[in-house]
């Protein structure tokens, strides 16, 4: 896998590379500013790129505007992003700009090559991925909320775990059920987040959304 990287931060962009080299990814780019990014990817064409949340001038979104720009503008490019701090909103501008192809990590899981090597693999294989710990504090603030949509208990740990970017399979077995209980549970909660029945992608991203917005 060929991967692009912009990080502002020397000692993060060294660390970067690094924890991606020795993981037998190959680094083709580690750039400071969105523009040579997009220079790099309209020239080599990555398959994915690893983009820093905060940039200069602002530091606050660059990286999100970034990402969306990426996967408009290069759809053969998949986008990781990565964040210093658990950041709801901005998981959910991420999959708002892009239907499939994006994720979001924490910064620490730099520390976590499998884990890092992993979420760019699926992104760059269309999948939306959100870091697990994210999800988690999510699902926490909603269960102290209490529930206020019409899912199950079971339904709500599917759409958790659909959030993070399993497949039905991973969902399964991480919930010591069948796939094919799975299904059910996942197109009752289509049905019941009035999410219409088209590309059953998109469907995953709709209601990836609908749990970020009612969580943070």
């Amino acid at each position: 896998m060929r991967v692009a990287v912009l990080e502002d931060h020397v000692l993060t962009r060294q660390g970067i590379v690094t924890t991606l080299t020795d993981a037998g990814v190959e680094v083709i780019s580690a750039v400071t500013e969105v523009s040579d990014l997009i220079r790099s990817i309209a020239l080599d064409g990555p398959d994915a790129a690893v983009v820093d949340v905060r940039l200069p001038p602002t530091f606050t979104d660059e990286g999100i505007r970034a990402a969306g720009r990426i996967r408009s503008e290069y759809p053969q490019t998949a986008v990781l992003v990565l964040s210093q701090y658990l950041e709801a909103e901005y998981a959910t501008s991420l999959l708002e700009a892009a239907s499939g192809g994006v994720g979001y990590l924490l910064k620490d899981r730099v520390l976590e090559p499998a884990t890092l090597v992993d979420a760019l693999r699926r992104t760059a294989a269309g999948e939306c991925v959100i870091d697990p710990a994210i999800v988690a504090e999510l699902f926490r603030v909603r269960s102290s909320r209490g529930s206020t949509s019409s899912l199950t208990a079971r339904e709500n740990e599917v759409l958790a775990a659909m959030a993070e970017g399993l497949t039905n399979l991973g969902i399964a077995q991480r919930l010591g059920i069948s796939d094919r209980t799975i299904e059910v549970h996942v197109q009752r909660l289509f049905t019941k987040l009035g999410i219409p029945n088209d590309m059953t992608s998109n469907r995953r991203v709709l209601a990836t959304l609908h749990y970020l917005r009612t969580s943070s």
